[in-house]
This record gives structure tokens, sequence and C-alpha cells, in this order.
């Protein structure tokens, strides 16, 4: 049964060779959709492919730059020559420049801000167009917590996904008449080829999953279980919204505070 409603449906994901791209290839293709995986070393976007799909009837990977107009627009055409354009577009690329905001190199603001979130907004266009002209279809944004609640020391990461968040919900009022859906899912702590190094330490794993009421790190496949939903018809008059996935963690800041007689016993 084709439940999701995705079958044959055109994905494109940016940022498809890391922890969550990954997972979203996988569950997308698994619902029965073809699946494009794009990164910005097309070695790496084809491997993503490769390892979905080892005969690429129905998944390819290609290389893309999301922060240079003229390589989404390559990266466009190629997916409309290959299957006649995107059904869906998952924004997933992102990229982590840490440091203080009070001598945080303009360079590396601008340089996270143009992948984090001017080139979100450079494959919405130019798969939005795609998607437009099939008159419906669905955009997901993957931002993070730390849209909402400041991530300290890690540059623009945190105005980047508040801002990404924002265009989504823009994006959802000026395209909505067009048939085209924007969310946006917003992950907390996850284990991913970017944070396993968090959690090489035992002791640091331990303080971590502590934090969480679930009691666990959240997976890559967590966030794509919830991106595959927002994408397909099942969530067809969800619009402009954000699903936060972290096990809890952004409903723990009165629990920090000290109220004596209401500890938990």
């Amino acid at each position: 049964m084709d439940w999701l409603g995705l079958k044959d449906k055109v994905v494109v994901v940016t940022g498809g060779s890391g922890g969550i791209g990954r997972a979203c290839l996988a569950a997308f293709h698994g619902a029965g959709a073809r699946v494009v995986s794009l990164d910005y070393a097309a070695k790496n976007a084809e491997a993503a492919a490769a390892a979905i799909d080892p005969g690429g009837a129905r998944a390819m990977g290609l290389g893309c730059d999301v922060s240079s107009e003229s390589s989404v627009a390559l990266a466009a055409q190629a997916v409309a020559d290959t299957w006649g354009g995107a059904d869906i577009l998952v924004n997933n690329a992102g990229i982590l420049r840490p440091g203080p905001l009070a001598d945080l190199p303009l360079a590396d603001w601008d340089r996270m801000l143009q992948v984090n979130l001017s080139g979100c907004l450079l494959t919405a266009q130019a798969f939005g167009r795609q998607i437009a002209a099939k008159g419906t279809g669905s955009l997901v944004h993957v931002a993070s917590i730390s849209a909402s609640q400041p991530q300290p020391f890690s540059g623009a990461y945190s105005p980047g996904k508040a801002g990404l968040t924002m265009l989504s919900r823009q994006l959802a009022y000026e395209w909505g008449p067009k048939g085209i859906r924007s969310n946006v899912v917003s992950p907390g702590l996850v284990l991913t080829p970017l944070s396993e190094a968090f959690y090489a330490d035992e002791t640091v794993k331990a303080a971590r999953e502590a934090l969480v009421p679930m009691g666990r790190i959240g997976h890559a496949e967590d966030m794509a279980d919830a991106a595959l939903f927002l994408a397909s018809p099942r969530a067809g008059y969800v619009n402009g919204q954000e699903i936060v996935v972290d096990g809890g963690l952004s409903q723990t800041l009165m629990g920090s505070v000290p109220r004596p007689g209401y500890q938990a016993r």
C-alpha cells in the first residue's frame, strides 16, 4: 500500500551525504519515491545515492553548491531532464563555523548564512518552479531547536536557523495558492557524523542523555520520519508549521529552576 502517497514522486535532498540527509534519502526511497542527493562534492552525492539504490534506477547524486545560483540552476535542470522535475524538496544542507559573536569574522558569518539560509532560498526558487508547474508539492526545511533556543559560541548558526523558519512561513503564505506547502523539521540533539565527536566521551554522552526527557539522543531516522510525513499528502493541510523533534528537550527549561517542594520524588 502506498499509504504516504509518495510512489514515484521525485524528492530532492540537499546535503544528501550527511547523516540526516542519508536518512531522508533512505526513507523516501523506501516509500517508493525517486530520490536525488545533492552535495557540495559530487562524489559524496553519488556515493549516497548508490548506497540507497546501487542500480541507480530510482536514485541519483549530483554535485551542487547551494550557495551558488548557477550551481543550483544546473542541478535543477539535471533533475528536470532526467525525471521531469521535483515534487518535493528537503532543504537539509548546512554548515557550522563556531565562534563568539564578539569577534566573529564577518567572512564566517556570511558563509554560514550563504549556505544555511540563502542556499535554502535558492533551492526553493529553482525546484519550487518545477513543483509549481505540477500544481502540487512540498518543501521541508531542516532547521534546529537552536532557531528558538540560542546556541552560544556558534557564530551565525542560530540566527541562520531562525531565519530559515521564517523563510518557510513566508514561502507557505506566498506559495500556498500555487499548491506548494512549506514546513520545518527542527531537530534537537542528534547523533550524526557531524556530531559524533561529542559522544565519543561516555560521560558527555550520559550527561546529554540525562537532559532529554526520553532519555536518549535522537537518530537521523527520527528526523527523516518527520520529514516524510510533512512532505506527504497525509500532511496535505499542514502548511507553514514547525515540528520539533527533540525528545522533549526544549520543554525542560522550568525544570532547571529550583522550586522547593516540586522536585520529582
